[in-house]
């Protein structure tokens, strides 16, 4: 399968939304943001969309705002919200139309990166407390990814040299090119 499309999953604060930026300007694709699109579809914040109609309304439109984003013809990248994955037919629809990669950190570098936050709706009150509670919700969550690289410790211009590098050997004619998953 030719990748003309990567897919950024992981907990929030592990980088998804940085390191989109830097693929599309080092690959000269669209970068495009499911957070970013679900906003522009409601006309209104993430953090109201959950005031008001509730995470299961958001995650609606997650879903649909996702697979209308993998539809487009042109390359991209996509970030997604850090909670993308806990639905079926998201991670199906992931795999089936881009090359996934997982984004992750330890908890106390996400803490730092998104305690001060306050447009994430999953962070109100305690945010060390939610991040370790919901770390724990969601192990495993994103181990579908077809490559997952820990964020802790790494430039965005790192992570994404390495995304790239994935890319290419997936692309790659012969017997390894899209050969399967990987870990870094």
């Amino acid at each position: 399968m030719e990748v003309n499309k990567l897919v950024l999953v992981g907990f929030m604060g592990t980088g998804k939304s940085s390191v989109s930026r830097e693929l599309s300007a080092r690959l000269g694709w669209a970068r495009l943001d499911s957070d970013e699109e679900i906003v522009k579809r409601a006309g209104q914040s993430i953090s109201d969309i959950f005031a008001t109609d509730g995470e299961g309304r958001f995650r609606d439109l997650e879903s649909e705002a996702i697979a209308d984003l993998l539809d487009k013809e042109q390359p991209g990248i996509i970030a997604t919200g850090g909670g993308a994955v806990l639905r079926e037919s998201n991670r199906s629809i992931m795999l089936e139309k881009s090359l996934v990669v997982a984004l992750m950190a330890d908890a106390e570098s996400i803490i730092a990166r998104v305690s001060k936050d306050e447009e994430r709706p999953l962070l109100q009150g305690d945010a060390r407390e939610r991040v370790y509670k919901l770390l724990e919700q969601r192990r495993g969550a994103y181990d579908f990814a077809h490559l997952a690289i820990d964020t802790t410790g790494l430039s965005v211009q790192d992570v994404a040299e390495r995304i790239i590098a994935c890319k290419n050997e997936w692309n790659a004619p012969g017997p390894t090119g899209g050969s399967g998953d990987a870990t870094e």
